[in-house]
């Protein structure tokens, strides 16, 4: 099979897909004749091919995938008139904790937001596939260590972990970025991830309120100390 052949193949495949394709995928798709430096190169060659268009070729962290532009967001929002879903500020600001110091525990979390993290907001991000226990910190009680998952950033169009933007607020900062990203690329056929109006607000934690206002980064680490036991690696 000739480049060119192996290039529609690809792109078929990638138009046809309903989610991304990791590599070994695409390694089917030619009986794993063609190796992956080859399966690079073609995939570099169609994302120049599409460039210019409307329709771009992304690699996530769980593949590749082609996708609108972000240009072309407010012409398709015509032909589903629908709001996406909307989050609430108590669910954007635990996933921005998650997501820049993960990974963290349901107590980190109550100690940086100065509230009571309801059950339901952490069982509503693990529903939705954003989050996922990795472990358990050595401490009393063990509790279970959070982290985001890869689906987390295929949502928002990313590959790793290191192309979240560098926070120059606190968790309102983190939250504000996340929800204006998920809201972009928020399936409408998904719930929503905000409360009821007859939901229970956030309770008052005994944690200090100042730690709400620091600065979240990247190589930033939790609040406790690091887990001495985990099931399996942070993901990427």
């Amino acid at each position: 099979m000739n480049s060119l052949d192996a290039k529609r193949v690809l792109e078929t495949a990638l138009i046809c897909a309903s989610q991304p394709l990791p590599l070994r995928d695409l390694r089917v798709l030619f009986a794993d004749e063609v190796g992956p430096d080859t399966l690079r190169t073609l995939l570099d060659e169609l994302q120049r091919d599409w460039a210019g268009r409307g329709v771009e070729l992304v690699t996530l962290a769980n593949g590749w995938r082609l996708q609108s532009r972000p240009e072309m967001r407010a012409y398709l929002d015509r032909l589903n008139p629908e709001k996406p879903p909307k989050y609430s500020r108590a669910v954007m600001e635990t996933l921005a904790i998650i997501a820049y110091r993960q990974p963290v525990t349901r107590g980190d979390i109550e100690d940086i937001r100065g509230v009571t993290v309801a059950s339901q907001i952490i069982k509503q991000l693990e529903d939705r596939g954003w989050v996922e226990a990795i472990g358990y910190r050595e401490s009393p009680g063990r509790p279970a260590l959070l982290a985001t998952t890869r689906q987390f950033l295929d949502d928002l169009g990313l590959a790793s972990l290191e192309q979240l933007p560098l926070l120059e607020g606190g968790t309102g900062a983190g939250s504000e970025l996340l929800a204006n990203a998920l809201t972009d690329v928020a399936l409408l056929d998904q719930p929503s991830l905000l409360p009821t109006d007859d939901a229970p607000a956030d309770a008052p934690a005994d944690a200090p309120q100042a730690a709400a206002s620091a600065p979240l980064f990247l190589d930033e680490p939790a609040a406790d100390a690091a887990p001495t036991e985990t099931k399996n690696e942070p993901q990427p």
